[in-house]
């Protein structure tokens, strides 16, 4: 894993006011095996991870998990950075409405009406993708913001 995201696993559990020995207690492993996740000498597997998101109260840590470990996962799933509900709401609402009027769902009915995506519809097709792909982004990132404390 990249040294910036070796200690994700370490940095959710301090925010949730956690030590090492109550949160491999609460996760049902030794404290050994917690360490070694959060010093990046091992890779927690999914399903310690899915307890962790539950104890930690942390979403974000599931996908940036799955981005670190699964390059499929990678490759299709944007990169969710952390922002304030507040920021991630107005970023998504800003995308929708950016989206809706410029009109790119009618372009792309259009571009889809005959099922076939010629050569000269791909740009502006790709294009269209690029902007759903923020969209996406957005939602991710409000589904895993946190309120401001």
């Amino acid at each position: 894993m990249p040294g910036d995201c070796r200690n994700i696993y370490k940095i959710c559990r301090k925010s949730a006011g956690l030590t090492q020995e109550a949160a491999a207690e609460r996760l049902g492993i030794s404290v050994e095996s917690l360490r070694a996740y959060e010093t990046g000498q091992r890779i927690p597997p999914n399903e310690v991870v899915e307890l962790m998101v539950i104890l930690y109260n942390a979403q974000h840590l599931a996908y940036q998990h799955l981005r670190e470990t699964n390059a499929l996962y990678s490759s299709v799933v944007p990169e969710v950075r952390p922002k304030s509900v507040l920021e991630a709401s107005a970023k998504l609402t800003n995308r929708i409405f950016s989206f809706a009027e410029s009109h790119a769902d009618r372009r792309l009915l259009r571009i889809a009406e005959d099922n076939v995506i010629d050569e000269g519809e791909r740009p502006e097709f790709n294009a269209i993708m690029e902007d759903l792909q923020e969209i996406v982004e957005a939602a991710l990132e409000l589904r895993c913001a946190r309120e401001s404390s």
